[in-house]
């Protein structure tokens, strides 16, 4: 590594505090070997010679698209069709016959997918409502696909997948069904992607224009916060959740000891959440 590349304490904090104040992720002492490989890439793409270059321009002028790619660019996308069969065969078999039962008036369903990233996952709920609810002819359905990252939401509208992200949890008789293969590309087919709507939504900022919701999956975010942006954030979603309204956190998280009005239940070998009823 040449001197040029080492990032100094100060370009450190400085990234470590944009990161904070505008996606609320925090960025532990140490990780400036993270920081340097995911922004490198980017410093070289906008024209910097140096990422040095690329921090002082930030921190020279004002807020701007550059500012946000960077933010951007710390983010986790880590995600597959599918992931955690234990969390879909609690859906599948639990979740959506229960809400089915107790929607059967209204005929409506209202589902969210927070911090979305490349749509594998929204993406993976349309294909088991329309696997598993056949029935569902006539009814509302909505599934709100949600990501802060710009970029990640453009791949996730475009639908394109590589054979890598297509083998990693989709079932071969859904990829045959859903898919169609293009050169190099698999394509999700136009019912499917019709069925999800993408938006540009930031957690930590005013969550405007969602309707009440029946299921929210909001896995594998608030791992990257502290407990004040964890507490806010799922005061929001209790208040977002329609009564007897499910929510799912990712393996390792918990409502446990940041919001009391939640209750864990176990369905199918998984844990979800719902709000206590009072």
């Amino acid at each position: 590594m040449s001197a040029a590349s080492i990032m100094t304490p100060g370009d450190y904090g400085y990234i470590c505090d944009l990161v904070r104040d505008l996606s609320a992720l925090t960025l532990e002492p140490g990780k400036e070997y993270l920081v340097e490989s995911r922004l490198n890439p980017l410093a070289r793409q906008q024209g910097f010679a140096t990422f040095q270059k690329m921090v002082a321009s930030l921190r020279a002028g004002p807020f701007s698209d550059l500012h946000r790619k960077v933010v951007e660019a710390m983010t986790n996308n880590e995600t597959s069709f599918f992931r955690d069969a234990r969390v879909f065969a609690m859906i599948t078999k639990s979740i959506l016959p229960a809400l089915v039962a107790a929607r059967s008036a209204e005929r409506s369903l209202n589902i969210w997918c927070a911090a979305c990233s490349t749509g594998q996952e929204p993406y993976s709920i349309a294909m088991a409502v329309r696997a598993h609810v056949p029935s569902l002819g006539g009814w509302d359905i909505r599934i709100i696909a949600s990501d802060m990252s710009r970029d990640v939401l453009a791949r996730a509208q475009a639908g394109s997948y590589s054979q890598f992200e297509v083998s990693r949890g989709l079932p071969a008789s859904f990829l045959v069904k859903h898919f169609e293969q293009h050169g190099a590309v698999w394509e999700i087919n136009d019912d499917i992607r019709r069925m999800v709507e993408f938006r540009e939504l930031n957690l930590i900022q005013p969550w405007t224009g969602l309707p009440g919701m029946h299921l929210i999956l909001m896995r594998n975010v608030l791992i990257y916060v502290d407990v004040k942006v964890k507490k806010t954030v799922l005061e929001k979603a209790g208040r977002l959740l329609a009564p007897g309204g499910y929510l799912l956190l990712g393996g390792s998280e918990t409502t446990m000891a940041l919001d009391d009005s939640f209750e864990p239940v176990s369905l199918q070998g998984a844990v979800c959440f719902q709000r206590r009823l009072k």
